[in-house]
């Protein structure tokens, strides 16, 4: 009897490697093809055919349709009846919809954190704004958008987790996937001159002083317009490509 219930247990086995296979290339395509939107590989309205997409990813039609869905799901991807898929357009309208709703959510939930925050929030803070003001240690240009980019965001994360509510972190994360396209315009513009840097570091460690501080309400204005700050070179951006 054993003999026979490992034969029927390796054909089982074999499947869920493939589904596993199967489910990794979904999962390529799909951090591949978001990432080149996001970046401007593809430009808003550009028809994604699937044969060039198969060529540019080497992968097969079924994880980049599964790729494609998801896309569409957060609004990156926009499906056409009969027709395929285009990348989704941008415009001003949604630019400042977007950036407008995360300032005032980001805001609220800095003002929260305040209230509810503890010691080891308070370190954190302090732990990502200094790992942050090291990131011109990069060596080369794609390094210092990468790093910095990724530890821009962990410090901001860092304000607002003392909010201590899973649910706003998750509407959060949702608004922040949203702003990606508009935002790499910003970070391209920002993370390459010095200027912009420096002024960035001092609005970071004012919101830094204001916070720990516990001063709240210059807290919250101060967040409401740092996070605004992206949205008039987005737009002179988006204008000189024709894309406003």
């Amino acid at each position: 009897m054993n003999s026979v219930n490992e034969h029927v247990a390796t054909p089982a086995s074999g499947s869920d490697e493939q589904a596993d296979a199967k489910e990794n290339l979904g999962v390529r395509a799909y951090k591949q093809l978001k990432n080149d939107i996001i970046k401007g590989a593809f430009r808003p309205d550009e028809k994604l055919r699937m044969s060039a997409l198969k060529e540019r990813y080497d992968l097969g039609i079924g994880p980049l349709r599964e790729a494609l869905s998801q896309l569409v799901a957060e609004h990156l991807v926009v499906a056409i009846s009969q027709r395929g898929y285009r990348v989704a357009p941008m415009s001003l309208a949604e630019l400042h919809d977007i950036y407008d709703a995360r300032a005032q959510l980001e805001a609220m939930m800095l003002g929260l954190a305040i209230e509810r925050g503890g010691d080891a929030w308070e370190a954190d803070i302090l732990a990502k704004s200094y790992q942050l003001s090291k990131v011109s240690e990069a060596n080369t240009p794609d390094s210092l958008l990468e790093i910095w980019d990724a530890r821009h965001s962990a410090f901001h994360t860092a304000l607002v987790r003392g909010c201590r509510s899973p649910q706003l972190m998750k509407v959060r994360d949702g608004l922040f996937d949203k702003v990606q396209r508009y935002r790499h315009f910003w970070l391209k513009e920002t993370v390459f001159s010095e200027q912009a840097l420096d002024k960035k570091r001092q609005e970071h460690d004012a919101l830094v002083e204001v916070t720990l501080a516990h001063r709240k309400e210059d807290a919250e204005r101060m967040m409401r317009d740092h996070l605004m700050t992206p949205v008039p070179i987005i737009t002179s951006v988006m204008q000189q490509q024709g894309i406003a």
